[in-house]
């Protein structure tokens, strides 16, 4: 902690808002490509959650770099910050009692390891939406591929700067699978029954 700066305990503790929610909360962590339908899958869940009775926050790639991370680029530099940014948004909507869904492309294993120390390993579900390069150009609706094989676009990840995939995530979907639906149910299911008192 800084020089000069002194943490203060507040009455209300992190584990009493859980109580009154009736819920413990997390920091569901969604990763993939631009394009991988990590958005849509956050939005399903997150309606899935709140329908169920359990108090929820969605944070979005977009939306967050719109308003609290407007003053960020898209160096090294900006992105690390961006992340931890992120994480530490993440740490105080959990210490509310939410259950936080985060959608990010977060494509370096230090990327998420990072948002993994901030909010706690024992807090931290991780989903890997693993849609392949070529289904995420074909349903890419921003352009932003196209504008990125043109190399209007520095450092894209997935072109000219690298995506690298969780080795063992705790949940993997990809929208090009069968099962997508059901593998969808199972990991909504599971993801209620974890933070639920029993």
């Amino acid at each position: 902690m800084p020089e000069n700066l002194t943490h203060f305990e507040f009455d209300i503790t992190r584990s009493e808002r859980e109580k009154l929610n009736g819920h413990k909360s997390i920091t569901i962590w969604i990763t993939g490509l631009s394009g991988a339908g990590k958005s849509t899958i956050a939005n399903r869940l997150e309606s899935k959650l709140f329908k169920a009775g359990i108090k929820t926050m969605l944070l979005d790639g977009d939306n967050i770099r719109s308003g609290l991370n407007s003053d960020l680029g898209f160096s090294t530099t900006d992105r690390e910050e961006n992340i931890r940014r992120i994480g530490e948004t993440a740490k105080l909507l959990m210490d509310s009692g939410s259950v936080v869904i985060a959608s990010f492309i977060s494509p370096l294993i230090e990327n998420r390891t990072t948002i993994k120390d901030i909010v706690g390993e024992e807090n931290f579900v991780e989903i890997y939406v693993n849609t392949p390069l070529d289904s995420c150009i074909k349903r890419d609706n921003k352009g932003l591929y196209a504008k990125a094989i043109l190399g209007d676009i520095d450092d894209f990840t997935g072109i000219s700067a690298p995506y690298q995939p969780p080795s063992n995530s705790d949940f993997e979907i990809s929208f090009e699978s069968s099962d997508y639906e059901e593998k969808l149910k199972a990991i909504i299911s599971k993801i209620k029954t974890s933070i639920s008192y029993k």
